[in-house]
């Protein structure tokens, strides 16, 4: 019998059987399942290591749960819509549909092979109509709820992609703002535009955050920043001729020293005042056209002006690129002494500069002269932005400009508190073929009208090659009539974007065939939220953001009773070659079927925490092959060779309860998403269980069960592997149903156990190598007397109570009190030693004589193994030479 492990032969056998045993189909009368969720791909064609990292992850968790007697969930689709597709297609002089189609066909064949256990009769395609459907649908429902706006508005465009871009979709290159996908620099135009208000939730968004403690702090602190919760006050300046102006400020203890308003070219005193002057016209046009990093500090200055509303000063008003239309209230109360912005404005336009907060006193060398000082000569040099003294703000000079803050709102009626946020609406818009069509009509008499929902979906027309957005030129698709009036009417060509397919995809896998509604609502709230989702932390905007959102509105709509879609997130970290992320476009790619689909899984789990980047190293590969070779072939040695012993010997029960701890600690670390240290403890109980039939004719029973473990617990992550192991080993059905495997020993102490045989060992080397011993003959371990060890936990039970107090003498006290038949002259030594410990629970948690008698005699034969000497493990006895030596965990040694 052959002991290499061919892998080919055995993924093609076994995922044969588990699909005609349909095992990884989700029972019909399950109730509340364990939902396991890797995000679904975008359909680029074939899979790269980072989808193999995650759906291993998604894949190992999955099985380990079935395995545990959960009911799992774990489906797989396609995210299929989008304009890398349609870009695809055309360089290829083809349509979007037929390419998208060819790359799932071959994605889901690359998946099937690495043998991933999905339950397959719950797959979706976004790009299906029967799906986006109700893409379709769920817009006209947030539409009636209030949730869409369609509006004019300036926005990012990416004149390569010929696209609308949201802000979550511009990336920063080198101080540029470019595309997110193609990298090509970002400009500006005026649109008309569909929006979901998000912004109706981000309070509620932001808060959620707190709530969300299966989640990274990481990702929780991307979507807080995104968020950008801002408390400060809402100040009305009045503008001759054009009424009030609210202005945002988080600092509203600077608003004596404003010196000039500022209003964005999109606000609307701006466009106001354009109307009535050329110059600002112009540079209202100018300005919106250009990207935020080439406006710089231009400004102009208008002809209006506004009121102080506290000093009745007239400021100048200024049309300036540098604020922005959507932060804020898109205008500013100009305070050029105490913020950045504002101070090289005023700079550039000679506006004056006051100072009304210097710093405190306390922080000079004398009567805050100096400080002063400093303040005066920042205003040339920058603004002073730090906390301090008001001045110059009349009655309030003197006071902290913390305190001033709050009295500034409670005294005057044209402060308010608010509280903004950068959040802005979701521009769902897209100037492309490849997506939802938003299902509405434009018509002349009636406005926008929603496309009926018996009219539904709305679909594709056949795709026209054309450079801009193919539905304009598609007149069969465009003309329509009005479902309001019957008259002629414009069909929406703008589709909708892909994140809005991906933002509720989780809800369809629970009912993908359901024909009269998105989702069950009743599975819904059965089995919701997501137990695990896993994917990259690059999506804690663009896709995770958006699909809090498209919870919580469904839930307004009464069509969800929960809010938050998942309860645990786990993030999956890189893979990199040669130290960058491995990427097509680097040509550093490894495909995942070059080392076969057991090897490649086995590695991407095990050589790093699932959230931590790793390099792809052959060497390290090897690794993952070589354990394979292992576990098959002391599975196929033992089966073949099956000479045996059935009378049982003390090191027997070691590897017993050693096999025992190894299923606690693997579990454990399953629990816990760190597969990288499962595959160690299976390693180490591998070589352990080699050495263990190496030194002995092995217990067949013990051996047996041993085996057997190594093959369940590495089914998870090597599923094939586990699979053919355990049918050699003659394991009850498959692996893949089997019940996950149980400690038949308590392993409540395991840890202290393996601890004690560690160090014991070590201990034995280091006394070995220090007396240069070449051939120890006779090696002793004694253990200490029974009385230390109960001293021992009687000192961790009152040290931090006593010791402080009245040192070392109340606990010899004590412990003389205890009826321990041991004298002060004996005990007080001892009670010394153990008082200067400060680890209390390392007191508390001390192994009894007995157990470490025990535990030394069943690991002695790795002594005799490693040494050939004659090992004698025994108590000591208080007349011993080497009793005064011995401690409770550390055997007092001697060495022949």
């Amino acid at each position: 019998m052959t002991t290499h492990y061919d892998h080919a032969q055995v993924q093609e056998f076994w995922q044969y059987v588990w699909e005609r045993d349909d095992v990884y189909a989700l029972p019909e009368d399950a109730e509340d399942p364990t939902y396991v969720l890797g995000m679904f791909p975008y359909t680029s064609g074939t899979l790269h290591m980072g989808h193999v990292r995650n759906y291993a992850i998604t894949d190992a968790y999955s099985r380990y749960r079935r395995m545990q007697g959960d009911d799992v969930l774990h489906p797989m689709g396609w995210d299929a819509f989008g304009l890398p597709a349609e870009n695809a297609a055309f360089e290829r002089k083809t349509d979007p549909r037929s390419w998208t189609e060819a790359c799932i066909r071959r994605m889901r064949e690359e998946l099937e092979t690495m043998g991933f256990g999905y339950d397959w009769s719950r797959e979706i395609t976004t790009c299906e109509p029967e799906y986006y459907r109700w893409n379709q649908w769920l817009f006209k429902r947030l539409y009636e709820a209030g949730l869409v706006e369609y509006e004019a508005a300036s926005v990012n465009w990416c004149p390569d992609c010929e696209t609308v871009l949201a802000a979550a979709q511009v990336a920063e290159r080198d101080g540029d703002r470019v595309c997110w996908r193609c990298e090509t620099p970002v400009g500006r135009r005026e649109l008309d535009q569909w929006f979901f208000t998000i912004t109706d939730y981000a309070e509620e968004l932001h808060d959620g955050l707190e709530d969300l403690d299966g989640w990274s702090d990481g990702v929780r602190e991307i979507q807080r920043n995104w968020i950008g919760r801002q408390e400060g006050a809402r100040i009305a300046f009045d503008v001759r001729d054009h009424g009030p102006v609210d202005v945002f400020s988080t600092r509203p203890e600077t608003i004596y020293g404003a010196t000039f308003l500022a209003v964005s070219p999109g606000h609307e005193l701006a466009r106001a005042l354009a109307e009535d002057s050329d110059a600002v016209a112009d540079y209202v046009d100018t300005v919106r056209e250009q990207e935020p990093g080439e406006v710089g500090l231009s400004g102009i200055e208008t002809d209006a002006t506004a009121v102080h509303p506290l000093t009745g000063e007239e400021l100048p008003v200024y049309v300036a690129g540098y604020v922005l239309e959507d932060v804020g209230t898109g205008a500013v109360m100009g305070v050029p002494g105490h913020n950045e912005r504002d101070h090289a404005f005023a700079l550039e336009h000679d506006l004056p500069i006051e100072r009304v907060i210097v710093p405190e006193p306390s922080a000079t060398d004398g009567d805050g002269s100096a400080a002063h000082g400093d303040a005066d000569e920042g205003l040339e040099n920058g603004p002073y932005t730090g906390e301090g003294v008001i001045e110059g703000s009349g009655e309030y000079d003197g006071t902290p400009s913390e305190a001033v803050r709050e009295e500034l709102v409670a005294d005057h009626d044209e402060l308010e508190e608010d509280v903004t946020y950068r959040l802005r609406d979701w521009l769902i818009s897209r100037q492309r073929y490849w997506g939802t069509p938003i299902p509405v009509v434009h018509c002349d008499d009636c406005g926008h009208e929603l496309v009926p929902d018996d009219e539904l979906p709305v679909e594709l027309p056949e795709f026209v090659r054309t450079t801009g957005n193919p539905l304009e030129e598609h007149d069969s698709f465009r003309e329509t009539e009005c479902p309001n009036c019957g008259g002629p009417a414009r069909r929406e060509t703008d589709t909708m974007d892909t994140f809005v397919d991906s933002s509720w995809y989780y809800l369809r896998f629970l009912s993908p065939h359901l024909e009269d509604a998105p989702f069950d609502t009743d599975l819904a709230d059965e089995w919701l939220p997501v137990d695990v989702y896993v994917g990259g932390e690059e999506h804690a905007i663009l896709h995770l953001l958006y699909t809090r959102f498209f919870t919580r509105a469904l839930a307004d709509l009464d069509l969800l009773d929960r809010r938050e879609p998942i309860t645990n997130l786990r993030s999956q970290g890189t893979v990199l070659y040669d130290g960058e992320k491995m990427s097509s476009s680097r040509g550093n790619v490894v495909a995942p079927q070059e080392y076969g689909a057991e090897t490649t899984r086995l590695f991407v789990l095990s050589a790093a925490h699932p959230e931590q980047d790793f390099e792809w190293t052959a060497n390290n590969v090897r690794g993952a092959y070589d354990l394979q070779q292992t576990l098959y072939g002391m599975a196929a040695a033992f089966v073949d060779e099956g000479e045996t012993r059935l009378e049982k010997r003390s090191h027997d029960d070691y590897i017993a309860r050693e096999t025992d701890r190894t299923i606690a600690a693997v579990t454990d670390e399953y629990e816990r998403f760190r597969f990288h240290r499962a595959a160690t403890e299976i390693q180490e109980l591998a070589r352990l269980l080699r050495r263990y039939r190496a030194y002995d004719q092995p217990h067949g029973e013990i051996y047996r069960r041993g085996l057997l473990t190594l093959a369940a617990l590495i089914s998870p992550m090597a599923p094939h592997l586990g699979e053919e192991c355990w049918n050699k080993l003659r394991g009850e059905g498959l692996i893949a149903e089997a019940d996950w495997p149980e400690p038949e020993h308590d392993v409540s102490t395991a840890h202290r156990e393996r601890r004690l045989v560690e160090t014991t060992l070590e201990d034995v080397r280091d006394i070995v190598d220090v007396a240069a011993i070449d051939e120890p003959e006779r090696i002793e371990l004694v253990v200490a007397q029974p009385w230390k060890y109960d001293v021992t936990q009687l000192v961790g039970e009152h040290v931090d109570e006593t010791i402080e107090v009245t040192g070392a003498e109340a606990l010899v006290d004590r412990v003389l009190t205890a009826d321990l038949e041991v004298d002060r002259e004996t005990v007080a030594p001892f009670v010394d030693e153990l008082a200067e410990r400060t680890g209390r629970s390392d007191l508390e948690r001390v192994l009894t004589a007995e157990d470490e008698l025990a535990i030394l005699e069943r690991s002695a034969w790795l002594i005799v193994d490693e040494f050939d000497a004659e090992v004698v493990v025994r108590q000591a006895a208080d007349d011993d030479d080497v009793a005064g030596k011995a401690r409770p965990g550390k055997p007092a040694i001697h060495i022949d």
